[in-house]
């Protein structure tokens, strides 16, 4: 099994915009086949190093990451909403 973690520092980073990245996140959830499960959560520490949102998504091997990656609806949907919203953002993908 593999984890895939996002980590997103958003340009307005209000209680509003963020709870809106989790929703938007959990609508992979039965979308994106390869995902054996998936959680979104926002910061609530809010320090100087602190991101705003953050993503996991479970998956079952390397294949099915780059499977997940090049996704219709992870692509066309998910990625760009993010890239219009977001200052910065981190990964890791780790084996469990």
């Amino acid at each position: 099994m593999l984890k895939h973690v996002l980590c997103v520092k958003l340009k307005d980073d209000s209680e509003m915009e963020r709870k809106a990245m989790c929703e938007h996140f959990m609508t992979m959830k039965g979308r994106v086949p390869v995902i054996r499960d998936i959680e979104a959560g926002y910061d609530i520490l809010h320090s100087e190093r602190s991101y705003d949102v953050a993503l996991i998504v479970t998956l079952d091997d390397a294949a099915a990451l780059l499977k997940y990656q090049d996704d219709p609806y992870h692509a066309n949907i998910i990625k760009p909403y993010v890239h219009e919203r977001r200052i910065s953002s981190v990964t890791v993908d780790y084996e469990i």
